[in-house]
């Protein structure tokens, strides 16, 4: 099992699950995060840290249609992130916004650490 971070995520990117990540399994895109599944040691401590609750166990039946987006982002063009940065300056308007994908999604890479 792994976790999956949904596209509730999109156009918020709160770190505060970066931060308490103990395998560093996040990878950060232009306007939203991804965890890697495989470095995924599905120990949960990141669910609870995220305040939109983007970020669900594979077996949850959301999961299911962002399982490769987070497989295909961690595993290719996206950095690396293990540090809390602050979140998007359109969090707040986008945080209650359902089914951000694929109209608000960016396949382009974020900065990384």
């Amino acid at each position: 099992m792994t976790f999956v971070v949904l596209d509730a995520c999109i156009k918020c990117k709160y770190t505060d699950c970066v931060e308490v990540c103990p395998v560093d399994c996040f990878y950060e895109g232009e306007n939203m995060l991804v965890i890697n599944p495989d470095e995924c040691i599905d120990c949960g401590v990141c669910e609870p840290e995220c305040p939109i609750n983007a970020i669900v166990p594979d077996t949850d039946g959301r999961a299911a249609k962002f399982l490769e987006l987070n497989r295909e982002f961690s595993t290719g063009p996206w950095p690396n992130i293990t540090r809390k940065k602050p979140g998007m300056a359109e969090a707040e308007e986008f945080k209650d916004v359902p089914d951000k994908y694929p109209d608000h999604f960016s396949d382009l890479p974020g900065s990384g650490d």
